[in-house]
């Protein structure tokens, strides 16, 4: 019965996710409107943006094929998918037996690259501009990524998410290290691009020049928009949920009992909050980078996960 339970337990992370997606990105925005000294809309505003485009009208290209139509479904889908093999309120992911961090790492492709195709199936300029930028960000920032969760692969010698999450809640604080630090850095610096966060993209920016992933958006309008924008809110949430819990998982729920689930997840909330507040000092106190600055940009990054990996190394052998 306790097996049942914590399973059932698991498999609300990923619809705990979905629906604290929205919130997430209403709380940044608003942090982000009291440092600059505005008042700015409610955290729950956009849940009500979703509701605003769930009741217009869509409106599809002519010269648009099926793949503009699949890319809302693919890219929340894919998101959706990656977000059940992490671990949210326990330690175990909701189908941590269907893959491990490597399948995670190629399910946050899938979404790129339907956004990609879906930019350049309209043939618009600005959708075609926003792939290639979008294609040239993922070729960076993807090895960084894949470097960057591997550290803590290294240190639980495995690379299923449950299973690092369990070894490194074994060991407390002794499991973390310089090669844990600069690997959270760089998985960090990973999120600001995937996510389309300052200094790499604006999500808040209409200018054609500048924008990245709002360029691959622009062919979509209701339904369809809804859906694109909750699928990029929930890949930012599982980014912050991937640095709170990967590399901080104390906390987690080892069983299915009401005290743990709810110290579990007000850690959770506390340590994802933190992680908003700090995105919204670095979007409030940097500007866009220009788009021949961003490879610098992620190139650190990468160093920064190859760094932390080979250092994690020679803590685990002992040098």
């Amino acid at each position: 019965m306790k097996i049942t339970s914590l399973t059932i337990a698991s498999g609300l992370g990923p619809l705990l996710m979905v629906l604290a997606a929205p919130l997430v990105t209403g709380f940044i925005r608003k942090l982000k409107a009291s440092l600059q000294n505005r008042p700015g809309a409610p955290v729950t505003q956009p849940y009500r943006d979703l509701l605003k485009f769930f009741n217009k009208e869509e409106t599809v290209s002519e010269t648009s094929s099926w793949v503009l139509r699949a890319v809302p479904y693919a890219v929340f889908g894919g998101t959706l998918a990656a977000c059940m093999l992490v671990p949210v309120v326990t330690q175990n992911p909701a189908i941590g037996f269907a893959g491990d961090l490597i399948v995670l790492a190629y399910l946050l492709v899938l979404p790129r690259i339907f956004m990609a195709l879906g930019g350049l199936d309209c043939g618009s300029a600005f959708g075609g501009m926003g792939s290639a930028r979008e294609m040239m960000v993922s070729s960076i920032a993807e090895p960084a990524l894949i470097l960057a969760l591997l550290t803590p692969a290294v240190a639980a010698k495995s690379t299923q998410a449950g299973e690092i999450v369990r070894a490194i809640s074994a060991n407390g604080w002794q499991s973390l290290s310089p090669g844990w630090a600069l690997a959270f850095a760089a998985l960090f610096l990973v999120a600001l691009a995937e996510c389309a966060r300052v200094p790499v993209d604006n999500p808040a920016t209409h200018l054609e020049l500048t924008m990245i992933h709002e360029a691959m958006i622009l062919e979509h309008s209701g339904k369809s928009l809804a859906v694109l924008e909750w699928g990029s809110w929930l890949k930012l949430t599982l980014f912050l949920t991937l640095l709170a819990n990967m590399f901080f998982p104390y906390g987690l729920a080892s069983e299915a009992d009401a005290g743990s689930l709810i110290v579990s997840l007000a850690l959770y909330a506390v340590k994802v909050g933190f992680l908003c507040i700090v995105i919204a000092l670095v979007e409030s106190s940097m500007a866009k980078l220009r788009l021949f600055r961003v490879p610098d940009f992620l190139g650190a990054a990468f160093a920064l996960a190859l760094l932390g990996l080979l250092a994690q190394g020679l803590v685990r052998i002992g040098l």
